[in-house]
Parts: structure tokens; sequence; C-alpha cells
């Protein structure tokens, strides 16, 4: 049977994004080769955070775990979570009215039926054309003064109308010089930029609810 590396997951709220404040089933997998300075999930790739043996979770586990929380909608992310092949996750979830949502840098093929794609890109491994033109919003890191100007170069022709949410890295997110530019760039409106934030972080909802491995659903108590 199918498995797949699972960090953690945890029933929360979707903090981010067009989905921002609905309750979610997050599904957070482990594995990245993308490895940003700045990850707040490093954890599911750094060799100074992972542990020594990953235990894999069969789809039926995380299936039983969602339906137990009465979850309308699940959020499979990351890490990176497109580096695994998502096909049967997906349409498990859906097959039992579950909403699946997709969080990706955009950089591997997204395998699987998804409701919803926001596509975050990073300059350490650049998206593909195929999941840029899959996304229904995308999320930029605004981690220097020059990343809204850097990716709009890059991927500006793209962007179609869809929601690109400014997000300030979160450790620069009192930094002053970083702000103005994500103030500036949404009252330009050259694009439809939005002032994002990581909203749960401020609820502190995430550390609450998280199941790791070694605390799972075991399906015969189910």
């Amino acid at each position: 049977m199918k498995r797949l590396p699972v960090h953690e997951t945890f029933y929360t709220w979707q903090g981010e994004g067009c989905h921002m404040g609905k309750p979610a089933y997050f599904i957070r997998l482990f594995g990245c080769p993308v490895r940003c300075p700045w990850c707040d999930s490093a954890g599911t790739w750094h060799p100074d955070h992972i542990p020594d043996v990953i235990e894999k979770w069969e789809i039926q586990e995380l299936l039983h775990a969602a339906l137990k929380n009465q979850a309308k909608r699940a959020v499979v992310t990351g890490g990176e979570p497109c580096i695994h092949d998502l096909r049967d996750l997906t349409k498990a979830l859906n097959e039992n009215n579950i909403q699946v949502h997709l969080e990706t840098s955009g950089a591997f093929p997204i395998e699987g039926s998804f409701d919803w794609v926001a596509v975050s890109p990073k300059v350490y491994k650049d998206p593909l054309l195929s999941c840029l033109e899959e996304a229904q919003e995308f999320k930029l890191i605004v981690d220097t003064p020059e990343s809204i100007v850097l990716w709009e170069n890059k991927i500006g022709h793209l962007y179609s109308g869809r929601p690109i949410w400014l997000h300030p890295e979160w450790s620069l997110r009192k930094d002053k010089t970083i702000l103005e530019q994500i103030n500036l760039k949404v009252k330009e409106n050259n694009y439809d930029y939005r002032a994002g934030y990581q909203l749960h972080k401020l609820y502190g909802v995430d550390e609450e609810s998280a199941v790791t491995p070694s605390t799972k659903i075991s399906l015969s108590t189910l």
C-alpha cells in the first residue's frame, strides 16, 4: 500500500492566502531539495532536526485522520510535497468529499488532483512553467527589498490577474524597508498584489494541534 513520509499533521485553519481563516487538516511531508536558508519548516529536511528513522503513513491512515476531524479541506505541504507522487492521496481525499489544497514552490511536477494550488516560488530552485500555469494564487516571500521586482521580471507575465500575496520573511516581519516595499507595491496596483501575513503564527494554533508520526492514529482504534 502507498505510504508517504509525514513530518506532522494537524487540524487547524489556513493562516495564509485566499482561504485564510478556513478550517483545514494539514499534512506536512518530509523532504525538500530547495532548502531556503530562512525556512520555517526546516525540520522536514535539515539533518540537524530530522529523526534518524522517518516513519511513513499509509494513505488510509491520513484519510481516516482527516475524516476523524470532520475536515472539509486538506492542505498538503512540506518541505516540498511535490517530490512525492500525490495521486493516491488526492484521490482518496477527493472520493470522500474533502477538498485538497497544495502548497508548493513549483520546482517539481505536480502529481495529483488538487482543488487549489498555491505556488510560492523560490530563487534557490526555479519554478516550472507547468506549475506556474496551474497556480490559483502566488505567494512571494519578500526577504530583500528587491524580491518583488525580481519575480516581476521572472514570472510577471504569468500573473494573469491571479492574486499575488506579498509576505515579509518572518524574521523580517518588522523590517521597515521590507514592509515599505510591500505597501508601495500593493498601492501601485500594476498586478493583483495583496499584503500577506502568516496569521496562524499570531494565534499559535499549529503548535497546539500537531501530531507527529510517533503519536499517529492507529487504524485498529478507528
